[in-house]
Parts: C-alpha cells; sequence; structure tokens
C-alpha cells in the first residue's frame, strides 16, 4: 500500500468517526459513581407497597406487609444465640452515673463489647439504644455515642476528637444518662472492636458487604439485624423500663435509628438527626454532590417497592424527631422536605400528626448540644 493511499484511507476514517452521533461515540454508562441512565432508572420507581400506593385500606395489615417485604430484601438473618451470655467486664462512677462495660452474643457468631451507662438511685429508668455514625470513620463506634474507658489512649483521644468534631465536645450517650437515662451503645459490624484483622481501611468495607452478599447475607440488613437483637438484649435488664425505651442515631446512626423503629416493636419513640432523605435527591448530579453511603445503608431490591420515608413510615404511629441540617452537604434540604412531606401525610392519616416532628435546623452535618438539647427535652416530653 502506497503512502498517498494510506493517507487517504486514514483521513476517511477519522472522518467518519467524526460523522459518528454523539450516542454513537459515547464508550461509557458510568460517571461520577453512577449509571449515566440514572434518572431513567429512577422514574421506573414507583413503590408500589408504600402507604396508599397499593389500595391497601387496613394501617395494621399494610404495616405487617410492607414489614415482610423489608425483611425479605434484608437476605437471610443471622443465626440468633441461645442466651445473651452477658458478662461485666469493668466499672466506673461518673458524674450522676455509673458506666460498665460489658461482653454479650449478639448473634450466634459474635460476642461483642458494649457500653452501659445507669443513672444513680432507683429504677427501673427510660432507656435509650444509642446508635454510633458512619462517619468514614471505623475505628471507633460505640465511642462515638459513650466516652470509653478500660481501653487504649488511643481510642479515648481518637474518641475525644471524635466528640470535638460531630457532637460540640459532648457525648450524646453520656447526656442523656446524666439526665436519668439507662444509655447503651455497641458496635455496628466492621467498626471498633468489630473490625477487620487486618486494620481499619474504609475501601474495604464494599468489598467485604460483596463477600456476604455471595453469601447470601446483607452486611447492612447484619447491622439492623443487630440493632434489633442489641434491644432485646437492653429490654432484659432490671434497670430499663420496656415501656420507655427509645433509640437516637446522628448520621448513619440516625438511620438506624429509623430503620430499629420502623422493625421493633420494642422501640417506642425515636430521634433521628441528618439522615432523610428520597432516593431521587439522593441519587443525582443536580445538587452537586455524589452518594458515598455504598453498603452501608444498601438493601437488595428494596428500593423497587419502598423509599426510605415509606420504611420510615412503618413506625407510625409511635412519636418520632427529625432532625435534618440546611447547611448538610450530605443530604439535600429538598429531598429531606420531600422525603418529611411523605412522613406527614402517613402520620396524619392515622390521626398522629402530632407525634411526627421533622424539622430543619441552621446546621450543617452535626449534633451539637443544641440539637441534643431537643432530644433529651423530645424523650423526656413523651408520656
Amino acid at each position: 500500500m502506497n503512502r498517498l493511499l494510506l493517507t487517504v484511507l486514514l483521513l476517511a476514517g477519522v472522518g467518519a468517526l467524526h460523522a459518528q452521533t454523539p450516542d454513537e461515540a459515547e464508550t461509557y454508562e458510568f460517571a461520577a459513581e453512577m449509571p449515566v441512565y440514572v434518572e431513567q432508572l429512577k422514574q421506573e420507581l414507583t413503590y408500589p407497597l408504600a402507604w396508599g400506593h397499593d389500595g391497601e385500606t387496613d394501617f395494621s395489615a399494610w404495616k405487617a406487609k410492607a414489614r415482610r417485604k423489608v425483611f425479605d430484601c434484608m437476605l437471610t438473618p443471622p443465626r440468633q444465640a441461645p442466651s445473651f451470655d452477658m458478662r461485666v467486664v469493668a466499672e466506673e462512677q461518673r458524674d450522676g452515673y455509673r458506666a460498665r462495660k460489658l461482653t454479650f452474643r449478639i448473634n450466634a457468631y459474635s460476642r461483642v463489647t458494649a457500653y452501659l451507662l445507669i443513672p444513680d438511685g432507683k429504677g427501673p429508668f427510660p432507656a435509650v439504644n444509642a446508635l454510633h455514625d458512619h462517619g468514614a470513620h471505623l475505628f471507633i463506634g460505640k465511642e462515638k455515642m459513650i466516652r470509653p474507658f478500660d481501653t487504649d489512649t488511643a481510642v479515648v483521644n481518637d474518641a475525644d476528637r471524635w466528640a470535638d468534631n460531630i457532637y460540640e465536645g459532648q457525648y450524646l450517650g453520656d447526656w442523656l444518662a446524666r439526665n436519668g437515662f439507662v444509655v447503651f451503645s455497641t458496635d455496628a459490624p466492621m467498626w471498633g472492636d468489630r473490625g477487620r484483622k487486618e486494620g481499619v481501611n474504609r475501601n474495604k468495607y464494599d468489598i467485604i458487604a460483596g463477600n456476604m452478599m455471595m453469601l447470601g447475607r446483607d452486611l447492612s440488613a447484619f447491622m439492623t439485624y443487630d440493632d434489633i437483637a442489641s434491644t432485646d438484649f437492653l429490654c432484659t435488664l432490671p434497670e430499663v423500663d420496656t415501656a420507655r425505651v427509645y433509640a437516637v442515631g446522628c448520621s448513619m446512626g440516625a438511620y438506624r435509628t429509623w430503620m430499629l423503629a420502623a422493625l421493633s416493636d420494642k422501640v417506642k419513640a425515636a430521634a433521628s438527626v441528618c439522615w432523610m432523605v428520597t432516593t431521587d435527591a439522593q441519587l443525582t448530579t443536580r445538587f452537586g454532590r455524589k452518594e458515598n453511603g455504598g453498603f452501608a445503608n444498601c438493601i437488595p431490591g428494596l428500593r423497587q417497592y419502598l423509599d426510605y420515608p415509606h420504611i420510615a413510615s412503618l413506625a407510625c404511629p409511635k412519636p418520632m424527631l427529625f432532625i435534618n441540617g440546611k447547611y448538610d452537604k450530605l443530604f439535600p434540604v429538598p429531598g429531606a422536605e420531600d422525603a418529611f412531606r411523605e412522613m406527614r401525610q402517613v402520620w396524619e392519616s392515622q390521626g398522629a400528626g402530632d407525634r411526627l416532628h421533622t424539622e430543619l435546623w441552621d446546621i450543617p452535618h452535626s449534633c451539637g448540644k443544641a440539637v441534643q438539647q431537643r432530644v433529651l427535652d423530645f424523650f423526656k416530653g413523651l408520656k
């Protein structure tokens, strides 16, 4: 082939490439960690099991059916241990309450460490399951909610730094205990004492979650199953008034809180700080952000039936407090407002609108002292 002919053929090829339509020229299907057709996929989500969507008029029947679907999507649960087999390993007296470090069997596979705070005086007391956040920080878990003791100095120092950054220097669990509540907290799978033998690595979470899914289990669901089990354990303690068992959390802890309230009848009320949104606002490029939670709040197939506020509505008619931040870069305000609107329709349909509190605060992604005071006032105001 002579040089002139080769040049002509090359130019013809370049011309053909430039003649392609944009669709033909695109060679990728994913951008910003999402499919480029994400908006089309969301348009196909009709949430047929949401209250009012499937024609069911009996609220109790709807709750039972929707709950079953949530549990179905959570895949196979962990096998439960024959007993919790609690062991107290350390104690210390604090200002107005006693701190215990204990271990118990949360399921048939795992003995976990937890902190328990018990107010001074005669019980039983109202109790709170305090559910820790994500924060892409897996070195500590329960220590984000209750100031640790009987542990490495590195853990205490890290927990104090975390409290300064997210909780305005005040441990939420200790604050509630000083004000008369039994407070319990333990680690979610992959956090704190339940982490990797090889050490903390956030990037390994999704790989481990994928391996769990290959075993027919879901790591996020295991977190929720364990939150249910830890609440069951809390209710066995003689210091606890089982008619006043609550849950609280910020960020992923807030997600855990409303999931727990939706799926456990033992939780009578809950307060969720900085985690409520719709899938439409969560998975989009409209707000200049992207979803980074990954498998931490991923229940396979569930979005084909229910959105986040629909699941949270399974807690109706319980008293519930939801606080989102106007300056929270993780949860766009329009998504929080849409979710609040969805939930309000459910509570009001059951004549329980006064039990649902949805609030937007002038805060970033945080749970400072003013928010903690609001949580305390909410719990203390419950009948």
